[in-house]
């Protein structure tokens, strides 16, 4: 009896979809309260779908923060014709294909953030033809992965608030909760931390983020003031491309430091990883290009024995983390549920992995009152 020989199933569909999400409510962190950014009421997402020969289907999307989302859907429009004809298995020469196209601008930001698009509707459209969920296809690690919620620990809100939210996480299953710091006032940072320690009591794990608006002599006082409250982690205390700040301050602190989030490449990832300038590592799929290069900063963690906590996105990230050997947290938010028709389920301070087939995601019928464009390429089934 003979092998059967491997039958390409061509991609013949692409279809890109710009939709711009309002938030409930607008939200500021510490880059509001020190002038440098307006608060954030929006995301802006590139959703690709692909289908091929045979109608397999795939679903993959980008976002972005405050700006980007028009120039992510332009450079999109041009990409996509370029995988028309070819056999999505091939995902890593796929991925080469569309950064080359982009060779003028870069290997990083916005060049990449639109093939992050195009690379998960890819991976999405793989474990979807195995009938198997991504996490799954990639190799489980386990089927649940501690989280803990960040949208309700702004800085807009006041800190009576953040506990009463904090309360209603923990009640839900979730597992610990983060709070916004990085004012210009230090003593009420330490303030709100204080009081939200209190309230949850010594064993809820709680995490802080800066989002890099402390310079380096603040952040080892603060480091050293908020050692005493038993912090999973201080997030983002310095710029974020201060890759010998952060090894500086990690080296003389006790609380873990992670950051990682506002890198855009896998090779600024995994400097940070490499150099272990960082106990926990923060990268987003989605801003270092995809799946495929938020798995190669993986890889580059695992094997330095890293904690490993991704950024947003947990309708991904979920499934990467579940995948990865080593400690790892998926955040929660909920801001982009009104997008999916299905629901991440939590219980025990866990994200359970979803069942479903790929990322298992359906897009909604809410999402056509927030698309602002759309064009397809090739010919659909």
């Amino acid at each position: 009896m003979g092998i059967e020989r491997y039958n390409p199933d061509p991609v013949r569909w692409v279809g890109l979809r710009s939709v711009e999400l309002p938030l409930a409510r607008a939200v500021s962190d510490a880059k509001v309260s020190t002038g440098r950014q307006l608060p954030l009421a929006a995301v802006s997402l590139l959703f690709v779908e692909l289908q091929t020969e045979q109608g397999q289907h795939g679903l993959g999307f980008t976002y972005t923060l405050r700006t980007g989302g028009p120039a992510q859907y332009a450079q999109a429009l041009e990409l996509a014709p370029l995988l028309i004809g070819e056999d999505p298995n091939d995902i890593a020469r796929l991925w080469s294909k569309l950064s080359w196209a982009s060779a003028s601008i870069g290997r990083s930001g916005l060049a990449v953030q639109t093939i992050a698009a195009f690379d998960s509707a890819l991976w999405d459209l793989k474990a979807r033809r195995a009938g198997l969920p991504l996490a799954k296809l990639l190799g489980a690690q386990r089927e649940a992965v501690p989280c803990y919620n960040t949208s309700g620990g702004y800085l807009q809100a006041p800190i009576e608030e953040v506990i009463e939210r904090a309360g209603q996480s923990l009640a839900r299953g979730i597992g610990g909760v983060k709070l916004k710091v990085g004012q210009p006032d230090q003593a009420a940072d330490l303030r709100r931390v204080q009081a939200l320690r209190q309230a949850l009591g010594d064993d809820v794990a709680l995490m802080v983020d800066v989002n890099q608006q402390w310079d380096r002599t603040t952040a080892l006082r603060m480091g050293k003031a908020l050692e005493e409250l038993n912090l999973v982690w201080i997030e983002e205390p310095l710029d974020a491309h201060d890759l010998a700040g952060h090894a500086a301050l990690s080296a003389q602190l006790v609380t873990p430091v992670g950051s990682g989030e506002m890198l855009s490449s896998a090779a600024e990832a995994c400097a940070y990883v490499e150099q272990g300038a960082v106990d926990v590592i923060m990268h987003d799929a989605p801003r270092v290009g995809g799946i495929t290069p938020f798995l190669q900063v993986a890889e580059a963690a695992r094997r330095r024995g890293m904690v490993m906590a991704p950024h947003f996105v947990m309708e991904i990230h979920i499934h990467l983390a579940a995948a990865y050997e080593h400690a790892t947290w998926v955040e929660h938010f909920e801001w982009l549920e009104p997008l999916f028709e299905e629901r991440l389920q939590i219980a025990d301070g866990c994200m359970q992995v979803p069942m479903r087939p790929g990322l298992g995601l359906t897009l909604s019928e809410r999402v056509a009152g927030w698309t602002l464009a759309q064009q397809a390429f090739g010919q659909r089934r």
